[in-house]
């Protein structure tokens, strides 16, 4: 924890040392606030810099030296001044001091918060610029700063730029490195929102969180409880930042704390303007553009964190109830403004109205925060809002896996018949992984024939589940056809059916059912609170096995997921990283697939349904890699934890034992393992995913066991993907139909094919010493180029082993150096060259130099 490792900045970094080392510009003054990395920044500018070349001089200004003569300079000037020497006598003095100690190298001047340099230090900084110094240095934004120094930058001798905070990305890499391992998506998102691009703050609210046990390590990933230890050194840090407060700034600082965004409007009715407007000066608030409107917002996130624990109770109660009272006075108009309402109603023990709980609570269950549904369920089933808000509280335990609590909350509700029965199947399936639950909503036959749409549809995709596939569709055919069903019925149904298009190979007639399901989201969000979960299950499901790459893009970049990875809710964090996986292999990038597929295991870590579905994807990619280790222990891991949901998705768990099989060189099996597969899913009419096992049948190089099967399901399964699948199957012994398909693939994105695809052509040509073998090689490696990791059976193929003394005569005569030559470079003889240069020649299939370049490009480095 202690090591602080340099991340991100690459930008500023190489702009810093252009400066440095480019005689035509004299600095560069970078202005932020503390703590947002200056001083690390300027020391690592500086510290790749030759001595031998330039005469770097380090200092680093300070509160105690700034009162005292050349005090901020200390560090690099001479011990001894002279004695009874003018003031402009003692600056020429340390001027050619500091140019004596340089000799002929340039001096490049590194000062760390030079707002804080004594007025002779700070004259002799100018006047070295003007002598020719570079001036690289750091300020604190809104600290007064010398007149010496702010002239470099409006006389145009330096240049002067604000250094923005670290973004979302490098804030997650910072973290990564300070507790040393990778941090779940979703802690890390929100711990990179809380920390505000502040390394500084970050690093502390860090260590707050693991000292304080709120930070935790679990399956090899960093998981934040969400509660923020508030260590007394970063309460000191803010407080340094805040600084003493007048009342009426107090007031205002509290209310924007507690009500974040606050409209200015609205801040501007509850608080002195004049108090306003120090806040904004003295940057603790900040007022920004949201389309029409100015909110109001805090200059940073955990000056909020700070506030809020330290207002007392009483007037926290009173800054949360007159805030709802403003907001709602003007109408609550904007999208959360229900939502905000309720939780300071809520806060400041005002809260009397069940139903306006229950909005609330719906929304924030639409927003998967399933820690303040859960609080506001509460709340609302406490104050009278009946069945409805005890069926959300039990859905909010659920997906927090606390199945035994949410069946306790069920037990306790008013008996709503039909209702109270679905939602207890639904959490003894997802939450106990009770198999009979479908079974027991089978029994059950409601009088009123709207109540049995609801048990039938829940009994339908509960079904779907368990792999029961024609009792799925039958149900769900039934409900969407029933004059008498509810919309939250026919929509449940309608995923169902959606997932069984997606599967049997009908992606438009799949999207048309999830577009008619969505278009009464409104009103079965309520009723049936886990058909939200269905819909995103069957909307991935689809652009899955269609591999719909475009499309996995726009869930990835939906509001969804950004919601699904920052509210705690497991399942969605999950299925997101599920996807960012696929999407990752699909295009190669094999270390992000493996990435997110770790980052799934953690996320569904704490499920009883899909905790082994991670890990079979990890095992998978894996495989993809030839990492048969890792492959291994993963589907271990998948197999001893595999919940009872493996009726639907049995396909993609058995392609993982096959590729696992294969990348040990066990061939035999896993051809075994995808026929069986297929046989299943031809059965069930799951056309899309038997077409992509027979596919894969293909890529282990046997075709013939396929392609008539593929032939066929070529005029049922739809998706751009499918007629380059098929034409790959029937490619057979033709090296340009691999070479056009490759190039197709590679179009698509699709670059795993497309190098399996290449890597065909490479070897159908070299085997006939076909000169076409150069022009496969190139596109082969070409592609490789594009990918990470990749080591499956058909590559494996065009990649044979060298010798390191193999490979080094191959390299040297690909760069065109004669046999001789490399003989002497490597203290062989002319004949060992050659030999050598044979067994080259044959193991890559190549005849002469020429091809040799392409073919060593293909192999791994």
């Amino acid at each position: 924890m202690e090591d602080w490792a340099f991340v991100g900045r690459a930008d500023e970094l190489a702009r810093l040392r252009t400066v440095a080392t480019n005689e035509s510009e004299h600095g560069l003054i970078l202005s932020g606030a503390a703590g947002i990395g200056k001083s690390r920044l300027l020391h690592e500018s500086v510290a790749v810099l030759p001595c031998d070349t330039w005469a770097v001089h380090r200092a680093s200004a300070n509160i105690a030296s700034s009162g005292l003569p050349f005090g901020g300079l200390a560090q690099i000037l001479p011990s001894d001044p002279p004695a009874g020497v003018s003031p402009a006598g003692l600056l020429r003095w340390a001027a050619d001091g500091l140019r004596a100690k340089a000799g002929q190298r340039p001096i490049v001047l590194a000062v760390d918060d030079a707002h804080l340099l004594d007025p002779p230090s700070a004259a002799l900084v100018h006047l070295l610029v003007r002598e020719d110094a570079t001036l690289l240095a750091t300020l604190r934004t809104s600290e007064p700063v010398p007149a010496p120094i702010s002239a470099l930058w409006t006389e145009g001798l330096v240049g002067h730029a604000d250094l923005a905070p670290l973004n979302n990305e490098d804030s997650r890499s910072l973290l990564a490195t300070l507790v040393g391992g990778p941090v779940e998506a979703g802690s890390a998102q929100r711990l990179a929102r809380l920390g505000g691009g502040n390394p500084l703050l970050l690093r502390e609210l860090v260590m707050a969180a693991v000292r304080g046990g709120e930070l935790t390590q679990a399956h090899g990933f960093w998981r934040w409880t969400g509660r923020l230890a508030l260590a007394p050194s970063l309460a000191e840090l803010v407080d340094a930042r805040v600084g003493s407060l007048t009342t009426g700034v107090r007031d205002v600082l509290e209310l924007v704390a507690f009500g974040e965004p606050v409209g200015l409007t609205l801040l501007l009715r509850a608080a002195d303007p004049a108090d306003v407007e120090t806040a904004e000066e003295r940057g603790l608030i900040r007022v920004v553009g949201d389309e029409r409107r100015r909110d109001v917002r805090l200059a940073h996130p955990l000056y909020g964190e700070v506030v809020r624990r330290r207002c007392p109770v009483t007037r926290s109660r009173r800054l949360l109830a007159t805030l709802a009272d403003l907001v709602a006075e003007a109408g609550a108009r904007r999208r959360n403004d229900l939502l905000r309402v309720a939780v300071w109603r809520l806060d400041s023990g005002t809260a009397q109205d069940g139903a306006l709980l229950l909005d609330a609570a719906t929304q924030a269950f639409a927003r998967f925060d399933m820690d303040l549904t859960r609080r506001l369920a509460s709340a609302a089933r406490d104050a009278g809002a009946g069945y409805p808000a005890a069926e959300l509280l039990a859905t909010a335990l659920l997906f927090a896996d606390e199945p035994e609590a949410a069946l306790s909350v069920l037990d306790a509700a008013p008996d709503e018949g039909s209702r109270r029965i679905t939602a207890r199947a639904t959490v003894e399936f997802f939450g106990l992984g009770s198999r009979e639950a479908a079974a027991a909503l089978a029994a059950v036959r409601p009088a009123d024939p709207a109540d049995a749409t609801r048990v039938r549809a829940v009994e339908a995709f509960l079904n779907l589940q368990v792999g029961e596939v024609e009792r799925a569709h039958e149900l769900a055919v039934g409900v969407v056809h029933a004059p008498a069903a509810t919309t939250p019925a026919r929509g449940l149904a309608r995923c169902v059916l959606a997932l069984l298009a997606a599967l049997g190979g009908d992606p438009d007639g799949a999207r048309a059912l999830l577009k008619a399901a969505a278009g009464d989201r409104e009103a079965w969000r309520r009723d049936i609170p886990t058909l939200q979960y269905a819909l995103q299950m069957a909307e991935g499901t689809l652009v899955s096995v269609s591999m719909d790459l475009p499309g996995i893009d726009d869930i990835l970049t939906a509001e969804f997921a950004d919601l699904a990875q920052s509210g705690g809710f497991g399942f969605g964090s999950g299925w997101v990283s599920l996807l960012q996986a696929r999407a990752a292999w699909l295009r190669g990038r094999t270390d992000d697939a493996l990435r997110a597929a770790d980052q799934a295991c953690a996320a569904l870590a704490m499920t009883r349904v899909y905790d082994g579905s991670a890990h079979f994807a990890r095992a998978n990619i894996a495989a993809m890699r030839g990492d048969h280790a890792l492959a291994r222990s993963s589907l271990e891991i998948a197999e001893a934890a595999a919940g009872h949901a493996t009726g639907l998705y049995y396909a993609w768990w058995q392609q993982s034992r096959a590729w696992t099989s294969a990348c040990a060189g066990d061939l035999a099996t896993a051809v075994q393992m995808l026929l069986e597969a297929a046989a299943r899913l031809r059965a069930d009419g799951f056309y899309a995913v038997e077409l992509l096992v027979l596919y894969d049948l293909v890529r282990l190089g046997r075709p013939e066991l396929a392609a008539g099967r593929m032939t066929k399901l070529a005029g049922t399964v739809g998706g751009r993907a499918t007629p380059l699948l098929v034409r790959h199957a029937l490619a057979d012994a033709d090296g340009e139909a691999h070479l056009a398909v490759a190039r197709e693939f590679s179009g698509l994105g699709y670059q795993v094919f497309a190098a399996e695809a290449a890597a065909g052509a490479v070897r159908i040509f070299r085997s006939a010493r076909d000169p076409r073998a150069l022009a496969a090689s190139t596109l082969l490696a070409d592609v490789l180029g594009r990918c990470d990791a990749l080591r499956t059976p058909a590559l494996r193929s065009v990649q044979p082993t060298l010798t390191v003394r193999e490979r080094q005569v191959a390299e040297l005569a690909a760069d065109g150096v004669r046999s001789r030559e490399i003989a002497d470079r490597l203290f062989l003889s002319p004949r060992t060259v050659e030999n050598h240069l044979q067994r080259v020649y044959t193991k890559l299939g190549v005849s002469g130099r020429n091809e040799l370049a392409p073919a060593l490009r293909l192999l791994p480095q």
